[in-house]
């Protein structure tokens, strides 16, 4: 990683390869998936692993600060000084409720429906809905997410989640809806700028989908040099060209017979037909 201390951030990766680090290492929270990001980078840098390290969401953003990864996968907000930040996707956002639940009659809940039920809000809420509409859970703190499904899946009211994280409770007895007009929970890379190298470079266009070939990173795929066309490149061969010749060459000597030009079109078509291609210098 680029030492902020002795080299500024200009925008622009270093390539100091004294500063690569062993691995990159990136963090993830709850429900963030990057397997198909991991598989590109292994395939283009296999010389530096890249190592997960898994916060807690409200952590991510102070670890990512102390150094603890070079990029990170986190759901806004976040204090945007001194970062990087691209927002990915946008999550949907789901209701948890048991399986019995008269919510579970249809496959999205409109936001009305939410009105005359008791909505829990764990302490580590990760929408930020201030205007949820239903009673809140008046039963005293509930710290966690994990707190918030356990006392759904006793009877007491209902919690509203980002889809993956609700997939990560899933309990025997409880069930999930979508509810389209909630919002969602956006998912984005961030890093920080004064350690900006290659390799945060390479991770960035992995993410948003860059080929190696028009990658900026370190593993970018080196540029071929450029092939002279030999006289085969243009679609045919040397024999079937002097073959396609030929053939015109007899037709032009049948044409030269029935016009009285007879042997003198012929020779003439025949000097045509013994050229050969010329091959690239």
């Amino acid at each position: 990683m680029t030492d902020p201390t002795n080299q500024p951030s200009t925008g622009q990766p270093s390539t100091d390869p004294a500063r690569t680090p062993a691995t990159f290492r990136i963090l993830i929270v709850p429900g963030v998936n990057p397997d198909r990001w991991l598989r590109v980078w292994g395939e283009r840098l296999r010389d530096v692993p890249a190592e997960l390290v898994v916060a807690e969401p409200a952590d991510a953003e102070a670890r990512l600060r102390a150094g603890d990864a070079d990029a990170a996968l986190v759901r806004l907000p976040v204090e945007r000084d001194g970062l990087g930040v691209i927002p990915l996707y946008d999550e949907a956002t789901v209701v948890v409720v048991p399986k019995d639940h008269v919510l579970t009659v249809v496959e999205e809940v409109p936001v009305a429906d939410l009105a005359d039920e008791v909505v829990v809000v764990p302490g580590d809420d990760l929408l930020g809905w201030s205007d949820a509409p239903g009673a809140p859970f008046t039963g005293g703190d509930v710290p966690t997410t994990a707190d918030a499904v356990d006392l759904v899946a006793a009877g007491v009211g209902i919690v509203l989640l980002p889809q993956s994280v609700a997939r990560l409770h899933q309990r025997r007895g409880l069930t999930t809806r979508l509810v389209p007009e909630a919002p969602g929970s956006t998912v984005a890379l961030i890093w920080l700028e004064d350690a900006y190298d290659d390799l945060t470079e390479e991770f960035i266009g992995i993410v948003r989908g860059r080929k190696a070939n028009s990658s900026r990173g370190r593993g970018a795929a080196p540029e071929e040099p450029p092939t002279k066309k030999s006289g085969t490149e243009s679609g045919r061969s040397p024999r079937a060209k002097a073959s396609s010749g030929a053939g015109s060459g007899r037709r032009g000597a049948a044409k030269g017979k029935s016009s009285g030009g007879g042997a003198a079109a012929s020779r003439t078509s025949g000097r045509s037909t013994t050229r050969r291609p010329r091959k690239g210098r």
